[in-house]
């Protein structure tokens, strides 16, 4: 029993380090079933770093798994659209690249677990990416204006293969990985504009040419009816 407690020392040291000491434990003339514990340790301290999301939901407790499902819920209740994305591999600095770049552009980011993100979505149109939800996934989205989340995975997946889309939501609708491209290319707030004011500045020119026409057209109306008086 004392050898255990020796390993479990070593491994939280060696956790610590980041790793640089594994290679010291692994070289140490532990047998038998010392060494049975000691690499069971090892692969759970890299199952809770690979998965350091799913452990952090965990150690929230009950009521902060209900505050991220209200946030989350509030958030998709007035959300534009939605994004999928697979980011297995992905690193930290990645990550918080990727964070930076979605505040940036009206993107909600967040990493949450599946059970906890169907939850938030149920009452809301976005309750179509429920068989979404799967693996190791990052929702994102648009906020302020449509296509803003397909554009933040399209251009950021441009220069990381780790960063796949998995699903896109519209409208309550459920799409596939191959419309993102469509829904990035959906026109933002001011492109919206523009094209608005151009269909409405449509009939006001085609009515303010037709008023400035309007006085010689009855100048040509008065020639008109002035010439076959005459010519009666």
């Amino acid at each position: 029993m004392k050898s255990r407690g020796n390993f479990k020392s070593c491994l939280k040291i060696a956790y610590a380090d980041g790793g640089t000491r594994y290679r010291f434990l692994f070289g140490s003339p532990f047998t038998g079933a010392s060494s049975f514990y000691l690499l069971a340790h090892f692969v759970n301290l890299l199952i809770e770093r690979l998965e350091i999301v799913e452990v952090n939901d965990v150690a929230l407790g009950l009521e902060g798994k209900k505050q991220i499902v209200k946030e989350v819920a509030d958030v998709a209740s007035g959300a534009l659209s939605a994004v999928i994305a697979e980011y297995r591999g992905m690193t930290v600095e990645q990550l918080t690249d990727l964070r930076v770049k979605a505040r940036d552009g009206g993107v909600y980011l967040r990493v949450v677990r599946n059970t906890l993100a169907k939850r938030a979505v149920k009452d809301t149109e976005f309750a179509c990416l429920n068989d979404a939800l799967v693996g190791q996934v990052i929702c994102a989205f648009s906020i302020e204006e449509p296509g803003a989340a397909a554009r933040l995975v399209r251009d950021f997946a441009k220069d990381c293969d780790q960063l796949v889309t998995t699903a896109v939501a519209v409208g309550g609708t459920l799409h596939g990985a191959e419309q993102l491209d469509a829904v990035a290319k959906l026109p933002t707030k001011d492109e919206a504009i523009s094209q608005l004011m151009s269909v409405m500045n449509g009939p006001v020119t085609k009515l303010a040419r037709t008023l400035n026409e309007f006085p010689s057209r009855i100048t040509r109306v008065i020639d008109a009816v002035r010439t076959q008086k005459e010519a009666a």
